[in-house]
């Protein structure tokens, strides 16, 4: 996840210590515990053209029970998590959702909610708000007709809209989310208007990954995706010069922090240095899938991320999360030291085991190899392959670095 507020201005933003270490606290990234993503329930009110799970409006058997989902909130908190996100299907539709939000925040865990927005009435906003979840994530596609093709249902975006107003009306946090697909890309301006008359104090735009009937679709083409995130920048750039620090974040792209460099490079930006050893401490891919990010699917299954769902290293039905994480499923011991074998070692001894354009990429210790689960993908499950979703240029990842004083 790249902060691009936070890079760009330098101001200080939620979660930095997350992402970014900090000066007191010497622990590596890749000995952060994870960020857990929690699918609850498969069950969805729509049908999305990109989503990952293939959810649909019906019930799925092989969910947790209540006195499963019970014992992963304790294990979790036990474990101190940094972040827990519950997402679904639509996980507004679970049946305990609220005693599970409630349950969680209890515990001392801080949830997050991913959701379509549509079901969020203003007595459900005031049981978020009261719950104290840190922030609702709802995902947009883009504004008006566009949203609701990419949703498969009419009516999709008002009714998101009014999931948006409901929660601003009892003071929750909310986040706005949306997936960059050859489809949408050409209308970011607008969806950054949006954010901006709504007051949307958080966004996240997702690189695709093919995955679920998300594998239908492309990812962007190269200059489709330097131009999404050059407009991310210049709309970052006019927010802080208005005094508006709003949480700009790419998502599932580590490449975009080289990007980054390259603009501040030839740009000489002031920031340079700070935001270079901001992004080295965090590594990238080398950090996220499997090390940094962790994924418990409807069905009590653990995987590197919640788009990885071919890799299963464990199930809570049978072993708490955290005895999974730890290496305790002698079934996916080997899988999980792979996956993480590339951030554990040197970036020098990762760099030589790649294939393709990262092999000999200046910004590979940043970058980390870029997402690895879309790597994944697409050489045929090999872990050192590149990634196809990286846009920079030839030039761009051989020339020699800058010296940063």
């Amino acid at each position: 996840m790249i902060n691009l507020t936070k890079l760009w201005t330098g101001v200080a933003q939620p979660a930095d210590e997350l992402r970014y270490g900090n000066r007191s606290n010497q622990t590596k990234a890749r000995d952060r515990k994870p960020i857990t993503v929690w699918n609850i329930t498969r069950t969805c009110n729509l049908r999305c053209v990109h989503c990952y799970s293939d959810s649909n409006a019906m019930q799925y058997p092989g969910e947790l029970t209540w006195e499963q989902m019970q014992n992963v909130v304790k294990d979790l908190a036990a474990y101190q998590i940094p972040s827990l996100l519950l997402s679904g299907g639509e996980p507004l539709i679970h049946p305990r959702f609220f005693d599970l939000v409630d349950t969680a925040s209890e515990a001392g865990l801080k949830p997050t909610i991913s959701t379509n927005g549509t079901l969020i009435t203003p007595e459900k906003a005031a049981r978020l708000k009261a719950a104290n979840v840190a922030y609702v994530g709802i995902s947009l596609d883009g504004i008006g007709e566009i949203h609701d093709q990419f949703r498969r249902k009419e009516g999709a975006f008002d009714a998101a809209v009014r999931g948006f107003k409901n929660c601003h009306e009892v003071d929750q946090k909310t986040g706005l989310r949306l997936t960059l697909t050859r489809h949408n890309v050409e209308n970011i301006g607008q969806i950054l208007d949006f954010i901006e008359d709504q007051e949307i104090q958080r966004v996240c735009f997702y690189h695709l990954v093919p995955a679920g009937r998300g594998s239908e679709l492309q990812v962007l083409e190269s200059k489709a995706a330097r131009g999404a995130i050059d407009t991310l920048i210049s709309r970052v750039e006019a927010w802080h010069q208005q005094g508006v620090e709003r949480e700009v974040l790419t998502v599932t792209q580590p490449a975009d922090g080289a990007y980054l460099l390259v603009r501040m490079e030839n740009e000489n930006h002031p920031n340079l240095a700070e935001a270079r050893r901001l992004l080295e401490w965090n590594g990238g891919g080398a950090n996220s899938s499997g090390r940094g990010i962790a994924n418990i699917d409807t069905q009590g299954n653990v995987h590197p991320d919640q788009f990885w769902q071919d890799v299963i290293l464990g199930n809570v039905k049978q072993m708490p999360f955290s005895k999974i994480w730890e290496g305790g499923n002698p079934a996916s011991a080997e899988m999980l030291t792979s996956i993480r074998s590339i951030g554990r070692l040197s970036s020098q001894e990762r760099q030589v085991r790649m294939s393709g354009p990262c092999a000999d990429c200046k910004w590979f210790e940043i970058c980390g190899g870029g997402f690895r689960t879309r790597a994944a993908f697409a050489n045929n499950g090999d872990l050192w392959g590149s990634d196809p979703g990286c846009y920079l240029t030839r030039p761009e990842i051989s020339e020699e670095s800058l010296a940063l004083s």
